[in-house]
């Protein structure tokens, strides 16, 4: 077996504290250790690794597929009954009813198990739980109090270790060296972007066949990073439009890759594609995309909705007003022609309020998911945090895309643009 260093990289100081903690197999553990850190910073890859490595009996539980507390103890107790169970024998599913059944039974699950004597740890006699979140302590701190965990925090990633993870994952057929320095240049493209070891590895492990397309195709040797660049870089660019939404599949990257065409391609490519936004972030971006595009003043035409309720059956007559009774004389050109327009906040939520099935209150979550289609790059941010009239934005999605946002919530988005009237 390969030494911890080699296997778990970059994470040499919270290794170290770990194995402390966990001490020998038949010592008293820490009772409740809470890692927090951001997505893809390691938290699960360097606990899994450490309890294998080690042999500790464990069992890990996700939380968020444990809906209710009968569900989460009841996978605790059944994994933990698996542990010394071969694959050939069968064991009974085990139904726990209560906290006071749990504990009954897992006592006797830890006898019959043989682990009695040690520490079971469970990534959720002496039991240490293990808490991974993205979410800090004091989030989940009840008000009643309760025994504080050992607290551990894995810090982000820099673009050295990033480097040096990557890099580790070079295919036998290359040289070290000439993987390294593609990685190199996928950093120095995606970095500012994005910083997400998942997304990264993604990135490098699809795109690789085409930086070292003209080694194979011996128009180039591995050290021509010039003629290397030059081949990969429009690839790359169009790369940078698939970061976190993961649009297409591989399948359809692939194919569009072995294209020549333009940027207009993916855009076409991508509306009929689904891209996974949470729910409400998608009726935020179709109130941005409407916010954007129709006149002020056709607003309370299209979402005020005391029109609406008044007669469902005005949905025929809805299509069916002139667009001239809007149209100033000189108002002649598309708003699509002339590009998105900027729009007060206000704004963008009094349209989402009419077009949400469901009522929907101004909470920190709505604002925080404009905040990540702003960091999206879906949404654009007009103007600087500081003015008095509060921000503006504008939508830099194509009507493609939003149509196909749209129909994943089926939203007929066509009936509330100006241009289409």
């Amino acid at each position: 077996m390969l030494p911890l260093e080699n296997v778990v990289l970059c994470r040499e100081a919270q290794v170290s504290a770990l194995m402390a903690l966990f001490g020998e197999r038949h010592h008293f553990s820490f009772p409740s250790i809470f890692i927090y850190g951001h997505r893809a910073s390691g938290k699960t890859y360097v606990m899994e690794t450490l309890l294998k490595t080690s042999e500790l009996p464990h069992v890990i539980v996700n939380c968020i597929e444990c809906f209710t507390s009968r569900i989460l103890l009841e996978q605790i107790l059944n994994h933990l009954n698996c542990l010394n169970s071969s694959k050939d024998e069968s064991t009974s599913h085990i139904a726990c009813d209560s906290f006071n059944d749990f504990v009954r039974l897992f006592k006797k699950v830890t006898q019959d198990q043989g682990v009695d004597d040690q520490t079971v740890y469970i990534t959720k006699r002496n039991v240490t739980v293990i808490f991974l979140s993205q979410i800090v302590w004091e989030k989940f701190r009840p008000n009643t109090g309760c025994f504080e965990p050992f607290i551990m925090y894995f810090p982000d990633y820099s673009i050295g270790h990033l480097q040096k993870i990557l890099s580790h994952d070079h295919p036998p057929e290359y040289s070290a060296d000439f993987y390294a320095a593609y990685i190199n240049i996928l950093l120095g493209v995606f970095y500012t972007v994005c910083r997400d070891l998942k997304e990264l590895r993604y990135l490098a492990a699809l795109n690789f066949s085409k930086y070292c397309e003209p080694v194979v195709k011996g128009e180039a040797n591995e050290r021509d990073t010039r003629k290397l660049w030059r081949n990969i870089e429009p690839h790359l660019k169009k790369a940078m439009h698939t970061v976190y939404l993961r649009e297409i599949s591989s399948s359809q990257w692939e194919k569009l890759q072995q294209d020549d065409t333009e940027m207009g391609q993916l855009k076409g490519l991508s509306a009929h594609a689904h891209v996974e936004l949470p729910y409400y972030s998608k009726f935020i971006l179709i109130a941005a995309y409407l916010a954007s595009y129709n006149p002020t003043r056709t607003d309370k035409r299209f979402f005020l909705k005391a029109v609406v309720q008044k007669s469902k059956s005005s949905s025929q007559h809805h299509g069916k007003i002139k667009k001239a009774s809007f149209m100033k004389k000189h108002e002649k050109t598309s708003n699509h022609l002339l590009g998105p327009k900027p729009f007060p906040l206000d704004r963008l939520l009094a349209i989402l309020y009419s077009i949400v099935d469901s009522r929907v209150a101004p909470t920190a979550n709505i604002f925080s998911q404009i905040t990540s289609l702003v960091t999206l790059q879906l949404l654009t941010l007009v103007g600087h945090d500081d003015q008095l009239d509060g921000p503006k934005y504008k939508c830099t999605v194509s009507l493609d895309f939003v149509r196909a946002i749209a129909r994943t919530v089926n939203f007929d988005i066509i009936k509330y643009l100006y241009d289409f009237l």
